[in-house]
């Protein structure tokens, strides 16, 4: 919601809200694996209409959601009237993204077709949100470190456990008080 609500203040504050026709969304990855479930799809569409998670009023988030379905029409930012079919402008797709597993692009295109704005954002967890300039820039990732005991997995962190006569809490201690950091290489 939120980062579709940046996307709708975007087009208002460049003076393109008034031309914009039609909005396509295209969530990837995580998003789209649990978009619908979670909601993301209803949070989106919300955020176009310029409303706030801290803000919006989750009674009306249903019933608008199915206006918008049955009559193929949103309200950018409460104030334009556009074209909005849910099966051709909300759309799911398998694909990666390479900077995180929750990424979202919106398109608003004019009445000819003409891509007017693009984004591509990235929910990267506790509520936080950046776009493309952020995101390609690294200035958001946490340093990644070499861990004594590292494991990806529950098999592998029991394996470490036994193979050291430690404790789960033993090996992630052990983990957490390794001293100095080092940085490694962030897998894409």
């Amino acid at each position: 919601m939120l980062a579709a609500a940046e996307f709708a203040d975007y087009l208002q504050e460049h003076d393109l809200a008034a031309d914009v026709a039609q909005v396509r969304v295209e969530l990837f990855g995580s998003l789209s694996a649990t978009g619908v479930g979670h909601g993301t799809d209803k949070s989106v569409v919300i955020g176009l209409l310029g409303e706030r998670p801290a803000l919006v009023n989750p009674e009306i988030i249903d019933p608008t959601v199915e206006s918008i379905k049955s009559d193929g029409r949103l309200n950018l930012l409460g104030k334009y009237d556009i074209e909005f079919i849910w099966e051709r402008d909300m759309l799911l797709l398998e694909e990666n993204l390479p900077y995180h597993p929750n990424a979202m692009r919106l398109n608003a295109y004019s009445a000819g077709g003409e891509q007017l704005y693009s984004n591509t954002y990235y929910s990267i967890g506790g509520g936080f949100v950046i776009d493309e300039s952020h995101a390609s820039s690294d200035a958001h990732l946490v340093p990644q470190v070499e861990l004594p005991y590292e494991f990806n997995n529950a098999v592998e962190l029991l394996e470490l456990c036994k193979a050291n006569n430690f404790t789960i809490s033993q090996l992630m201690m052990e983990n957490e008080k390794s001293g100095v950091l080092k940085p490694k290489p962030v897998k894409g």
